[in-house]
C-alpha cells in the first residue's frame, strides 16, 4: 500500500487514537462535573424534617415531619444488612434510635451527614466482647465520579455500612434535615 491510500489509513489510525479518547474523556470529564451541579436542580425543596426513619429490610429511608411522611428514598446498605452492626469491619448499618448530629459537603461521595453511632450502649457491648464498635456511618449520595449511574445506583453500589442514596435524594434529605435531627434504624 502505498500513496494516497497509506496516508488515509494512517488518519484514520490517528484520528481513532488520539480524537475518540479524547472526545470521550472530554464527556466522562463533563458527566463528573454535572453531578455535582446537577441534583440541587433537580431536588425539590421540603419542609424541614423532625425526623428520619430507615427500614433496612425495605431499603428505604423516610422522613417525617409531626408524624406524616414528607418523601420516602430507595436505600443501599452494605453486603450484611441484617442485625445490628456489632463491630468494625462487620459491614452492617446500625439498628436503634440515634441522631444526624453533623454534616460533610466536601466527603467522598455527593454530601453526607452523620449518625451518631456508636452510642454508648453501643460502646459498652462492643467492650464486652473485646469488639471496636466502628463508627463514621454516614448517609450520603454516590460515590465521587459515580453518580451518572443515577437510577442504577442504588441497585449496583453496596456501602460499607453507611445508608445510601441518589444524589437527587441526598440533596432534598441534606437540605430538609438539620444537625440534631433523631433518625431510627429498623431492622
Amino acid at each position: 500500500m502505498t500513496g494516497p491510500r497509506r496516508s488515509r489509513r494512517a488518519g484514520r489510525i490517528l484520528l481513532f487514537t488520539t480524537c475518540i479518547p479524547l472526545t470521550v474523556g472530554a464527556v466522562i470529564a463533563a458527566l463528573i462535573h454535572l453531578e455535582r451541579s446537577i441534583p440541587p436542580l433537580l431536588a425539590h425543596r421540603l419542609p424541614k424534617a423532625d425526623s428520619v426513619l430507615v427500614e433496612k429490610a425495605k431499603r428505604r429511608l423516610s422522613l417525617f415531619r409531626d408524624g406524616q411522611i414528607l418523601q420516602s428514598y430507595r436505600v443501599s446498605l452494605g453486603p450484611e444488612p441484617v442485625g445490628h452492626k456489632q463491630r468494625e469491619g462487620d459491614l452492617r448499618t446500625p439498628e436503634g434510635s440515634y441522631t444526624l448530629d453533623w454534616r460533610n459537603p466536601n466527603s467522598c461521595c455527593y454530601k453526607s451527614l452523620h449518625v451518631s453511632y456508636p452510642n454508648d450502649d453501643d460502646k459498652r457491648l462492643a467492650a464486652g466482647r473485646g469488639d471496636d464498635p466502628g463508627g463514621l456511618i454516614m448517609i450520603h449520595g454516590q460515590v465521587n465520579g459515580w453518580g451518572w449511574l443515577g437510577w442504577l445506583g442504588p441497585f449496583l453500589y453496596r456501602t460499607h455500612g453507611c445508608i445510601a442514596v441518589r444524589n437527587t435524594a441526598m440533596e432534598e434529605i441534606w437540605n430538609a434535615v438539620d444537625d440534631g435531627t433523631p433518625i431510627e434504624i429498623r431492622p
